[in-house]
C-alpha cells in the first residue's frame, strides 16, 4: 500500500462478539475484537505503527466480502477463506503467519511445531510473539496454535474466544 491511502472498516456481530474489520484496496489488513467505538483508536495506533498514512472510511461495501465469508465460517458453512489480504509485519512475522494459514480447519499445532515448520526450531517464544501480533485473527488462524501439552495458551481475543473457535471447528471437545 502507498504511504497515503484509504483504510475502510465496518463491524459485524459474531458468536465471539463484535468484530471490527479493516481493509485497504489490496485486501483485509486488520481484524479487532470489539465494536468500532473501541477498535478505531487501536486501529489508528496500529496504522501509525505500520507507517500507514491515510483516511479511515466506514464502508460496508468494501468490507462485505469479509463479513459474508466470516458469517459462513461462524455458521459452519466455510472452512477456508478466499479473501485478498494486505499483510503488515516483519519478515519473520509474515513467515509465521503463512505457516498458520497452512493449519487446516479443525486442526491444531503447537508453537514448537510452527517453529519447526518455518525452520527455526529454537524460536518457540518468538513464534508466540508473532502469533500475538497477528493482525488478521480468524482468517489467519492463530487460534489453532496451542501449547505442546495441549493446553489453551495465549490468544489476543481471550482464551474464551479461542476455545469457542476451536470447539466450533471440532478441534477440541466442548468444555463445560
Amino acid at each position: 500500500m502507498s504511504a497515503q491511502s484509504t483504510v475502510y472498516y465496518d463491524e459485524m456481530d459474531s458468536p465471539i462478539g463484535t468484530l471490527t474489520i479493516s481493509a485497504t484496496d489490496q485486501g483485509i489488513c486488520h481484524i479487532h475484537f470489539g465494536s468500532t467505538e473501541f477498535s478505531l483508536p487501536i486501529l489508528k495506533a496500529w496504522l501509525k505503527k505500520q507507517g500507514i498514512k491515510g483516511e479511515l472510511e466506514h464502508n460496508k461495501e468494501k468490507i462485505s466480502p469479509a463479513i459474508e465469508q466470516l458469517t459462513e465460517y461462524f455458521l459452519g458453512e466455510r472452512n477456508h477463506f478466499q479473501l485478498p489480504i494486505d499483510l503488515y509485519g516483519t519478515g519473520f512475522q509474515k513467515k509465521v503467519w503463512e505457516a498458520l494459514r497452512n493449519i487446516g480447519y479443525g486442526e491444531t499445532r503447537s508453537y514448537k511445531q510452527i517453529a519447526q515448520a518455518i525452520g527455526a526450531p529454537k524460536a518457540v517464544r518468538a513464534i508466540g510473539g508473532a502469533n500475538n501480533q497477528n493482525p488478521i485473527p480468524i482468517i489467519i488462524p492463530c487460534h489453532r496454535v496451542i501449547g505442546s501439552n495441549g493446553a489453551m495458551v495465549g490468544y489476543g481475543g481471550g482464551l474464551d474466544k479461542k476455545e469457542i473457535l476451536l470447539q466450533m471447528e471440532g478441534a477440541i471437545e466442548k468444555i463445560s
